[in-house]
């Protein structure tokens, strides 16, 4: 039998990604370009994801050739739950908490609330630690993002 753990989709581990760079490289601003660069991932993805943060109020951006990327608060203001919640927290769990469910056993299914209680502890596991915690080892962190 297949253990698989929980895990993150991609477009939350990338923006953890570009929030940890910011930290790291703060106050210095990093095009998306730069950023892509360091983790040797696509930057037309990176810049979906850094415009999500962006609209979440986490980053802001700046255009031109002095352009790029910084955080929008401090890093010890940037909540990690708040970050994922922003991301997810309108993605179903499961099928039934989408629009379109077509699940025979909906109506006498005793797992909606165990499981949105489920989604929610989470989130709320996160929502302590804050951007600065998790990127607090600055200068090895720095090291390991040298291009």
């Amino acid at each position: 039998m297949l253990n698989k753990a929980m895990q993150l989709d991609k477009f939350s581990d990338y923006a953890l990604r570009i929030l940890m760079a910011l930290a790291v490289h703060h106050p210095e601003k990093m095009p998306v370009a730069r950023i892509a660069k360091l983790y040797d991932l696509s930057e037309n993805h990176l810049s979906k994801v850094a415009s999500a943060l962006v609209r979440g109020g986490f980053l802001q951006s700046e255009r031109g050739r002095a352009g790029g990327l910084t955080l929008a608060r401090t890093a010890d203001e940037i909540s990690i739950g708040a970050v994922i919640r922003h991301l997810k927290e309108d993605e179903p769990v499961v099928e039934c908490f989408g629009p379109n469910c077509q699940c025979r056993i909906e109506s006498a299914c005793g797992l909606r609330e165990p499981l949105a209680q489920a989604k929610e502890a989470f989130f709320a596991a996160l929502d302590p630690y804050s951007l600065a915690e998790v990127s607090a080892n600055r200068g090895t962190l720095a090291s390991l993002l040298a291009p």
